[in-house]
Formats: C-alpha cells, structure tokens, sequence
C-alpha cells in the first residue's frame, strides 16, 4: 500500500484542523495509508476543539511524533517555534521519502513569516525541498478539475517576473513541463503558453513581449518537442482572458502561466478548495493544499479539509514512471 508523508504545516494556523478533520473525514484508508507529521499533542488539542473524540486511541498509528521542542503554540500568530516546526516536519518528510518508507509527500500551509523569524534559509515548501533534496529549479503544476497550470515564475514581484520570461527560460519550461506531464502517465497533449499582455499585446501596440519573446520560444520548443516527446505540443501566445477557460473546456492539456497570479486567480477561483498544487522534479512526489495557514479562523474549528484530502487523494492517484 502506497504511503503518503502528510506533513502539519505551522502549528498556529489550520493546518492540524484540516489533518485531523481529514482522518476523521471518510478517509479511504484502504487506498493508501497516511504517515501524520507532526506533534501528536497539537493535533489532539485540536481534535478536541474539533469535537472528534478518543483521536489518539483512533488515529494514533498513522502519526509520526516529531520532536521540535514546541512547548506552546499561540494560534493564529506569527511565531519563531511555529516556523521552526514546520521545517521540522518537512525535513522528516524527505528522510521518509528517502528510506523508502513513504512513497509520496502532501503538505499542510506553512507561513513564510514564521519560516523567516525561525531564521529559516528558505522561502517556502518549494525552495525547501529543493534544497533538501539537491533538486535544481522545481516545477510547480496546478490541478484542479481537469484543468492544470505551470507557472514559469513564482514567488517575484510582477516587474521581476515580467524581467525572468525569456527565450531561453520559455524554452527550457515548454520542454520540462511536458517531459513532467508524461512522467504522471499522459501519453500525448498540447500546452498553451499564456499571453503577457492585454490581448496578447494586439501587435506591440499594448506591449511587443508576445512577438519578440514568446512566439520565438514557441516555435523553436516545438521543435524540440517534435523530436524528444512525440504526442506532445505547444502553441500560443493564447490570451490570458481566454486560455484557462479554453484548457478546462479541454482544448489544451495544460496552461504555462507566465506569472504567480495569472494563473492562481484562474485555478482558485474556477475551485477554490480542490486546487491542488503539485511539484515535479524532485525524487518523490510531492503534492498541496493551495490555501495559506488562514491564522484568522485558526484553532476555531471553522477550516475545512477538503483541499488536504484532495492533496493526499492526488498523491495516491499519481505514480511517477
């Protein structure tokens, strides 16, 4: 049976709710079994807040207890032991994943301030595991519904984002993001590689980056593709307005976002709760929700599980080939 590492996220946020809410949920334990890291007096605390009685005597074999050396946690707060202890619980998500005893890791919200109090040297889940893994820029793929997004940047500002889309990066992610798609198990596909500007610039006169940029990289990436993955393609510049809708309608088997937001308001808003963020690259699968530790309703009994469980059932469908 396939076990997934399901990591707690920062402690102050809502991330032990949404395990603990997961396991007591209608949880399918007979297709895949989760390994909870994290401390086991956190989550009961909070299943008591939860109402779900007797959790430890329920639920107590599948959580792995991590010493952080947590002796309180302030919900809802910014805290130095908060970050602390989320890297805690990832770092012994990648030594599962590496002796072989977990197949596949999800991840809890984690809170880049309490990482960066904690004096963390890393920005987020992303950068973590790359580092802890010896892995070279990551790929990051949304999922939700049928529709899947990469993004060619992540966390930079807009103008920096804008400044990082060249030929040779479009190229280099046009190819990866198709050799990741057939590692998940597609055979064949077309991505659309989103627009920068306004009606895709409507010819230089709303910005030139479609012609002088992405177009190039399209046509030489096709190329490539032609050659290395049969069955697979690209086209675009496709109009930012228009392609995510288009991929979900099916016309495209995925979407290369350009920038963080472009495509985090399509996938978010088409389902908030089950889009699910995937990263390829590293010697596992790793998988997560896409909320942030929502400190404001932390600890209240108020967050739902829905997108933890659909990290952990992504993480159980895919078999990396």
């Amino acid at each position: 049976m396939k076990k997934i590492a399901v990591t707690m996220g920062d402690p102050s946020g809502i991330g032990p709710e949404i395990i603990v809410k997961m396991l007591d949920s209608d949880f399918d334990f007979s297709s895949c079994c989760p390994v909870i890291i994290g401390d086991i007096n956190v989550l009961e605390n909070v299943a008591s807040i939860c109402n779900i009685k007797d959790f430890g005597e329920k639920y107590g074999k599948y959580i792995c207890h991590v010493e952080t050396g947590l002796d309180r946690v302030e919900p809802g707060k910014v805290t130095a032991c908060g970050g602390r202890a989320s890297f805690e619980y990832i770092k012994k998500s990648v030594e599962l994943c590496k002796q072989g005893v977990c197949q596949a890791v999800a991840t809890a919200p984690i809170n880049k301030e309490s990482l960066k109090a904690a004096k963390v040297p890393y920005i987020g889940h992303t950068e973590i595991y790359a580092g802890l893994t010896g892995t070279d820029d990551p790929l990051t793929m949304f999922e939700t519904d049928g529709l899947r997004i990469f993004f060619v940047t992540r966390h930079l500002s807009l103008s920096n984002s804008i400044k990082a889309i060249t030929q040779k990066r479009l190229i280099d992610y046009i190819v990866r993001c198709s050799e990741a798609l057939k590692k998940l198990g597609l055979c064949e596909g077309v991505m659309a590689v989103a627009g920068l500007n306004p009606h895709n610039g409507e010819h230089g006169l709303f910005g030139d980056e479609e012609g002088l940029i992405i177009e190039p990289a399209v046509a030489e990436a096709a190329k490539i593709l032609n050659n290395r993955l049969p069955g697979f393609g690209v086209c675009g510049p496709v109009a930012a307005d228009s392609v995510f809708h288009l991929a979900h309608k099916g016309r495209y088997s995925c979407v290369l976002s350009l920038y963080h937001d472009q495509g985090h308001i399509a996938a978010k808003t088409l389902d908030f709760e089950r889009t699910i963020s995937i990263t390829h690259g590293l010697p596992f699968l790793r998988t997560s929700v896409d909320h942030g530790t929502a400190f404001d309703i932390a600890w209240k009994n108020l967050a739902s599980p829905v997108s933890m469980h659909e990290a952990v059932r992504l993480a159980c469908k895919y078999q990396l080939t």
